[in-house]
């Protein structure tokens, strides 16, 4: 029986998604070679295989390079991490954005910088409200 589909990335996507992300259109070698340099071993036909099943969901496009594929996110990572957040709060806080900060705190325990970058993110979103 397959699997049934995710809207979101799993874990595995979303590393993957991170390094496509950060260091552009890659093959899988390409990929490889970041996990494996992150300390995260896997299989060349894992990370295939991944990738292929990515493909398949519309999380990356694929595009043949010589004897390779050359993989790309269809999302940028704002849009993605974005659609995830809303998701999140939606199903988890039900569309409490201060219940969600809350939980977010305690769990995280941020660091003094973090609080002043988290200060000063509320304070640039209420300058562009109307």
């Amino acid at each position: 029986m397959p699997r049934p589909k995710h809207p979101h990335p799993t874990p595995g996507e979303l590393e993957v998604l991170q390094i496509l992300w950060d260091a552009g259109p890659a093959t899988v070698r390409d990929v490889l070679d970041v996990l494996q340099a992150n300390e995260r071993g896997r299989a060349y036909t894992s990370v295939m295989s991944l990738l292929n099943v990515m493909a398949e969901k519309g999380l990356v496009k694929r595009t043949p390079q010589g004897r390779a594929f050359l993989y790309v996110p269809v999302m940028k990572k704002d849009a993605a991490l974005g659609r995830m957040v809303r998701d999140l709060c939606r199903r988890a806080f039900e569309g409490s954005a201060s219940t969600l900060v809350t939980r977010l705190l305690d769990e995280t325990n941020p660091s003094d910088a973090e609080l002043k970058a988290i200060r000063d993110a509320i304070r640039d979103y209420e300058r562009r409200q109307p």
